[in-house]
């Protein structure tokens, strides 16, 4: 695709697409702040409620046209994506916005940021602003798409935020829970003479009724340096935790031709397997996955079962497996692992994001490292019962299989789970 011109700040361009793809990107380096694409449904310039977000802890809008599909990792680049299906926006909605906020830092330190409008049908690109001038903002609006006269445009904005998501958030109309917030000191007393007594003064005004839970901004990146997170502390502790692994492959493979980027025509020509093993408390182990069709079960045991390929929408969202809290006390540990089998030799080839998403709770995700021996199978994350508190612990770990053995026995091997294993086949 040839490069096409940046838009300067304020200007428009027409969507002729139906539905489109928005793509966040920036480059990755130590030390630069993790960047978080988001989307407002906007009536009249602001949300009709809280559900008009779409983010991380809330990645699809109730009318089905607005999805958060989240980070692809890839070389020196990571996107973030949006998808907006124009044609099921509903007519009430004039604009949908595209946002942008930093986690642990602000916009001037995130070189190469940059807002691109794609059309979903053929990758076409229809729009790109690079933002250029940011410092102190920890928020920004990148662009918006908007109607006019029965036809979607999109506007490039640069606004930016030192309030962060928040205030962002806040800006359009959203209530937003800051539970980790102390509470304001009180006021120093005065010490006054008595005044004469008068009428206590009227109740404040009600604003508009809250929603029953105000938004949820927090979210938890696991690291090489951080790499536990307890799932109570986060409120994770009842429901269920979707576990999804989504990935791309960045080097060109012969007749794919240049444009695919991370289309689901991979899916066909690459076979992840997102897999788990398990240990409940009365001792019995287990394997999760789509080999043998071992897919599990939700509300017995093993309390894991693996959706497998989710293939709705214009660009698949990986391979997905859910663990139930419900029953977290009959679970001792499970570790959630993934194969390779055709279409790459290992996952030198590919970028990888983990991300797990309690029902009630934080989300916790992290990417895998560049992998740089000949590894068919990795472990992504061990989760262990610790005292009646699961516990994540980002693993990021590529094992190489001993000639002839499996990749679930070298998984097996590598944690010490000690089952014993038959060939089996898809």
């Amino acid at each position: 695709m040839g490069a096409s011109m940046s838009m300067l700040k304020g200007t428009n361009v027409p969507v002729p697409a139906a539905a489109v793809r928005v793509e966040l990107g920036w480059r990755s380096a130590p030390g630069v702040p993790d960047v978080d694409a988001s989307a407002l449904l906007l009536v009249a310039g602001k949300v009709r409620s809280d559900a008009d977000f779409v983010f991380y802890n809330q990645p699809t809008h109730g009318s089905g046209a607005v999805r958060y599909d989240g980070k692809t990792p890839g070389g020196d680049t990571v996107t973030d994506v949006l998808t907006v299906d124009l044609a099921r926006v509903e007519p009430a909605v004039e604009t949908v916005v595209v946002a942008a906020s930093a986690d642990g830092g602000n916009f001037g330190q995130v070189p190469g940021l940059y807002v691109r409008v794609l059309d979903a049908a053929n990758g076409a690109e229809i729009a790109r602003f690079e933002s250029q001038d940011a410092s102190v903002e920890t928020a920004f609006v990148l662009g918006e798409l908007y109607r006019r006269q029965g036809a979607w445009k999109f506007r490039a904005v640069g606004q930016g935020y030192s309030s962060g998501l928040e205030g962002l958030a806040r800006d359009f109309g959203i209530s937003v829970d800051e539970p980790q917030q102390p509470a304001p000191a009180p006021p120093p007393a005065v010490v006054r003479a008595p005044a004469p007594v008068q009428a206590p003064p009227p109740p404040p005004a009600p604003s508009a009724a809250p929603p029953a839970a105000p938004v949820r901004l927090t979210k938890i990146t696991l690291t090489k340096e951080a790499p536990t997170v307890s799932l109570s502390k986060q409120g994770g502790t009842t429901g269920t935790m979707r576990v999804n692994l989504n990935w791309e492959v960045r080097k060109q493979f012969k007749g794919w031709g240049a444009k695919l980027g991370r289309a689901v025509a991979m899916h066909g020509d690459l076979d992840l397997d997102l897999c788990a093993l398990y240990e409940l408390t009365d001792g019995r182990k287990g394997v999760v996955q789509a080999l043998g069709n071992a897919f599990g079960a939700l509300n017995q045991p093993p309390f894991i079962h693996l959706d497998g390929d989710d293939r709705t929408g214009a660009v698949s969202t990986g391979e997905n497996l859910t663990v139930s809290l419900d029953h977290k006390d009959q679970i001792r540990r499970v570790l959630i692992f993934v194969a390779v089998y055709e279409g790459a030799r290992s996952f030198a080839d590919l970028h990888a994001t983990v991300t797990l998403t309690p029902q009630h709770g934080a989300p916790i995700d992290f990417s895998l490292d560049e992998c740089t021996v000949p590894s068919t199978v990795a472990a992504l994350a061990l989760i262990t019962n610790e005292g009646g508190d699961l516990t994540v612990r980002r693993e990021a770990r590529y094992l190489v299989p001993e000639r002839g053995v499996s990749p679930q026995r070298t998984i097996d091997y590598a944690y010490g789970w000690g089952m014993n294993w038959t060939p089996g086949r898809k």
